[in-house]
């Protein structure tokens, strides 16, 4: 399969040979978790053990690698969310190069010091902006300003034939014949270049895009038939929270990847949780990308095609961690939260957990709204249930409590105010 565009698998196999001796060949490891769940065999391809613990460094060093001594000379500049920076700063130090790396401020610490200490003083760091979009417009800047070169982290043809030697990787790795490939999807650099591989060379398999929900930029460029900037960018999924996609990545995702699907930040939660606790494995929110949208896909039937999913990243922040629960907890239905307003009365709060609370709900959180007034203002309550399906029952038991009780629901206003 031929695609006129601006790069063909022939450049990811010489992207390939490049990167022989400098990328690891990272692990290709089966899970017995996911397996079950979708019905047949699903192999995790673990780029977590990636230099700098990304993909993002296959890429980066395919750009800096072709460059001329005259662009060499005039040193690089990136712009990043972290991984692809760190990328940067080991092709700079590798290569000799003087490199600028423009970071956004929501950056966790633990990338900005491992951006440091793999560049050493090859690389300088400057933080600024809310969002990769804001620190790639002061990138940009810069490189006008002293003319740089920019390494873009997925909208180059280099860096997209770089990234798409994981692709090379599972084919040779894989020890049986595998339909499916699931792909987490940031600015569309890896699963274009991995799609574009395994069109031309394995055209049966079918490619499925995971993006975040809260930054779903891909799925409306598709809708719109070009790139275009969302709206708002939930960066929880730091690593794949793009407000705008590709003019390369666009069109090669649009022709080659067969479907892109979204990801609740609360799902990705909750396989970041499973990974560490059945496989062991320290994934960031866009390393659980692809493993928690083959969760959501199709069960396949037993005995169909292996899946692989790419655990593109394990760049996480254990500060991050308490978060983590909090969010897979509401998503998955577990935990709960109300305003409830108690009566100016002795044993108020005893009757509350006397008649509304079941025998294994638990109680989180307590915490009066108005805290310098506790007579009268309602307190936030945090409850935990042992089983989702254990909600309707605590709702009826509120309806039928004296007590004025309301539900604070997820992703309201008043939610994000107050927990």
């Amino acid at each position: 399969m031929s695609i006129a565009l601006d790069v063909r698998a022939a450049d990811v196999e010489a992207a390939g040979e490049r990167l022989r001796g400098v990328a690891r060949r990272t692990a290709l490891e089966r899970s017995e978790r996911l397996s079950g769940d979708l019905g047949s065999d699903v192999w995790l391809k673990r780029e977590d053990l990636q230099i700098g613990r990304s993909y993002k460094v296959r890429g980066a060093y395919n750009l800096i690698s072709c460059l001329s001594p005259e662009e060499r000379r005039r040193g690089v500049v990136c712009a990043s969310a972290g991984n692809h920076a760190q990328g940067v700063a080991y092709s700079c130090r590798a290569l000799g190069i003087s490199g600028k790396v423009f970071l956004p401020t929501p950056t966790p610490r633990q990338k900005r010091e491992r951006i440091a200490a793999i560049g050493g003083p090859q690389v300088e760091l400057v933080v600024t902006g809310a969002n990769y979009d804001d620190a790639s417009a002061a990138a940009q800047e810069a490189c006008a300003a002293s003319g740089a070169v920019m390494v873009h982290p997925f909208d180059d043809p280099r860096t997209i034939a770089g990234q798409g030697t994981v692709a090379i990787d599972v084919a040779e790795q894989c020890p049986e014949p595998f339909g499916r490939v699931v792909v987490p999807v940031g600015g569309g650099g890896l699963v274009a270049g991995m799609a574009l591989w395994l069109k031309e060379r394995h055209p049966d398999v079918r490619i499925v895009g995971a993006e975040p929900e809260g930054a779903a930029s891909m799925a409306a460029a598709l809708a719109a038939g070009h790139p275009v900037s969302i709206p708002s960018v939930d960066t929880f999924v730091d690593g794949a929270a793009v407000g705008i996609v590709g003019a390369l990545t666009h069109r090669l995702v649009r022709d080659l990847v067969d479907e892109v699907v979204s990801v609740p930040e609360g799902a990705v939660c909750t396989e970041m949780l499973s990974l560490y606790q059945v496989e062991g494995i320290v994934a960031e929110p866009a390393g659980a990308l692809a493993s928690a949208a083959a969760r959501r896909l199709r069960r396949l039937e037993r005995g169909a095609p292996a899946t692989i999913c790419v655990v593109s990243g394990g760049n996480n922040d254990v500060s991050r961690y308490a978060d983590i629960v909090e969010r897979s907890l509401v998503h998955e239905g577990l935990r709960h939260y109300f305003l409830v307003t108690f009566p100016q009365q002795p044993g108020a709060l005893r009757r509350f957990l006397d008649s509304v609370l079941g025998p294994e709900d638990d109680i989180t959180l307590f915490e009066y709204v108005k805290k310098s007034n506790r007579e009268t203002g309602p307190a936030l309550v945090g409850v935990e249930l042992a089983r989702a399906a254990d909600l309707a029952a605590l709702l009826e038991r509120m309806e039928a409590s004296p007590l004025n009780i309301e539900r604070v629901p997820p992703g309201s206003p008043t939610f994000t105010f107050l927990v």
